[in-house]
Parts: structure tokens; sequence; C-alpha cells
């Protein structure tokens, strides 16, 4: 299968590079730079000496990181949205008939005060709605509106090639194997209770 060439590129690179530059507030906090790239980042903490495993977890952080600063940054610059907005519309988008206001806190895993602030947001753009249970009264169903939904699938779609874009230093076959190995990881963590 051959990568499409992505329309909206990341938001990456320079201003990324830039913003983690030894001038950085990283910097100043003692986070040091990668001796490859001069990026500063959580994995540049680590040395040589430092068992495999504890390294690979900086390394996974970091990755972690730096992807969701370029997402955080595209959503901000294209869309004037945040990155917990986008989530949330996200988890509605898989739900039309909505989700209740703990299910959404549970999957975001964040606390319910924290999703009661971005839904007051949403709801008062007019891109989610709040419903009564008719079972219970005392309980809230949110859902996307139609203009919640119009909009949630125009951020998905330069979302989706963000993240193309960002992975495409990857060949599609290295892109299956890493997703398999850390759902291996993904499966042994999750027996060794560590989901919270």
């Amino acid at each position: 299968m051959t990568q499409r060439r992505n329309p909206h590129p990341s938001p990456t690179s320079a201003t990324l590079r830039k913003a983690q530059s030894a001038d950085s507030p990283q910097a100043r906090e003692g986070v040091g730079s990668d001796n490859v790239t001069g990026v500063v980042d959580r994995e540049s903490v680590g040395t040589e000496l430092d068992h495999t495993s504890l390294r690979l977890w900086l390394r996974l952080l970091t990755c972690t990181t730096l992807i969701e600063n370029c997402v955080k940054k595209g959503l901000r610059g294209d869309f004037q949205t945040t990155l917990p907005r986008f989530d949330l519309m996200a988890q509605l988008a898989r739900y039309p008939d909505g989700l209740k206001m703990g299910e959404l806190s549970q999957r975001m895993m964040v606390s319910g005060g924290n999703i009661t602030g971005i839904t007051d947001q949403l709801e008062k753009e007019g891109l989610v709605e709040r419903m009564t249970l008719p079972t219970d009264r005392r309980v809230w169903r949110v859902r996307l509106t139609t203009k919640g939904t119009e909009t949630f699938a125009a951020m998905a779609t330069v979302h989706e090639d963000w993240i193309v874009d960002m992975m495409n230093d990857l060949t599609p076959d290295e892109q299956h194997l890493l997703h398999s190995m850390l759902g291996k990881l993904k499966q042994s963590l999750q027996g060794k209770g560590c989901e919270g």
C-alpha cells in the first residue's frame, strides 16, 4: 500500500525545535538535549548506562510529547481550539446518541469537573447539547449537534493528515511492526493493573 502525500502538513519541525531550543524552559529546568538532533527532550536525561527499559520508556514519553505538541499547535493555529476539546468531540463522534458525563470522564481519563468545563464551552458554541435521561433526570447525556458533527469531521480529516505526515519517515512495514510491539506492551501493562 502506498502512503498518500499529506495536503495538510503537520505543524512540526522548525517551530517545535525552536520551542525546545537551549534557551527554552525545558533546558533551564535541567533537561538535556539529544546528542543527535540537539533537541531538548525528556529522553536526553538518560544515558547509555541506563537500563534499556528505562531508555525505551523515556523514548516513548518523548515521542508522545512531541506528537502531542504538534497536534496542539495545529488545533490552535488552524481551528482555534484545544486538544481536550478535540478529544471530547472525538469521543462523542463515536457515539451519535451521546455519552453520560461520567462515561466521558472515564474515557478521557480526566475529572468530572474538567469534562463539565469543556462541555460548557462547547455547548455555548452550539457544538454539543445536553439531554436529561428519561429514567434519571439528575444524569446528563451529551451529544454532538449537527454543527458539532460537521466541525469535528473537518478537524478529524486534517488531524489524520498531520498524524500520517508525522509518521511518514517510518515505512508501512515499520509502522505495522511498531504498532504490533506496542500492542503487546499495552496488553502486558493492562495485565499488571497499570490502567489506574
